[in-house]
């Protein structure tokens, strides 16, 4: 039996919190929505409300892939552990009130227990991608727990994740650098519904490899002010070309794994 009900970005659920870790006999209610509930948002968004069990300390970051059962309980996506028929998603990141500010949010730590939380499976949605190629038309898993992989022709073994494409291979935008500064700033050719998405590598002039985006700030209207990087830049740049790749603009229409490659 299905319960219709309206969710509204004020009142009622919040794709952006994690529930938990929930403890028997704590008073902390838990689940504090039915499993399997749908709550909307803007760009034709919808988040499915599923059980995480963790058993070790996990970092969950915007973008990651998880499957989840018929009971709606949710685990990380893996080749090995993927199960054709399943349905699943992206990790929208996360971040407590009222520290929101519109647009991608952050990574969250979690310690091994049971959480609640709400996988986004249609819209527009950061998703962590390897071996993305400009074709962009094959999205599959990978060995890495919650990365999927999107290269010109599937990979022998992998499952093939129906209802997704991307947007693009990379995204470029432009930005200033300052020499010993992690910031980029006077940012253009880029929105917060696109990206760039947190845990992106980046490269361009003046930033160093293995660099990725740390964090993003964002204005009370949501416009990006600047993208705050792991590593300083090592040259004062102005309009110097960025390129992120690693974490990219996926559109999700209510994905499955639909067969073994």
């Amino acid at each position: 039996m299905s319960i219709a009900s309206i969710q509204s970005d004020r009142l009622g659920a919040n794709p952006f919190v994690v529930e938990g870790p929930i403890v028997s006999g704590s008073g902390i209610p838990g689940p504090n929505f039915s499993l399997g509930a749908v709550a909307g948002g803007d760009r034709e968004s919808e988040w499915v409300y599923c059980q995480l069990v963790l058993a070790s300390q996990t970092t969950l970051q915007p973008g990651q892939w998880f499957q989840w059962t018929r009971d709606y309980v949710a685990s990380l996506l893996t080749t090995a552990a993927a199960v054709v028929g399943q349905r699943c998603g992206v990790f929208s990141g996360a971040a407590q009130p009222p520290t929101l500010t519109g647009g991608p949010v952050g990574a969250i730590t979690l310690a091994p227990g049971t959480y609640y939380v709400w996988l986004q499976r249609n819209g527009q949605a950061p998703a962590l991608v390897a071996t993305a190629t400009a074709a962009l038309v094959v999205a599959e898993t990978t060995t890495t727990a919650g990365q999927a992989g999107a290269p010109a022709s599937a990979t022998a073994t992998t499952k093939a994740i129906a209802n997704v494409n991307f947007a693009a291979a990379n995204q470029t935008f432009t930005a200033n650098t300052v020499n010993g500064s992690n910031l980029l700033t006077s940012l253009s050719g880029l929105n917060a519904g696109s990206g760039p998405f947190i845990g992106a590598a980046v490269s361009g002039t003046g930033i160093s490899g293995g660099t990725t985006i740390s964090g993003i700030t964002y204005s009370p209207s949501g416009v990006v002010q600047s993208i705050t990087l792991s590593a300083n830049a090592t040259a004062n740049g102005t309009g110097i070309a960025i390129t992120a790749t690693g974490v990219l603009e996926a559109t999700l229409m209510r994905p499955f794994l639909s067969k073994v490659n």
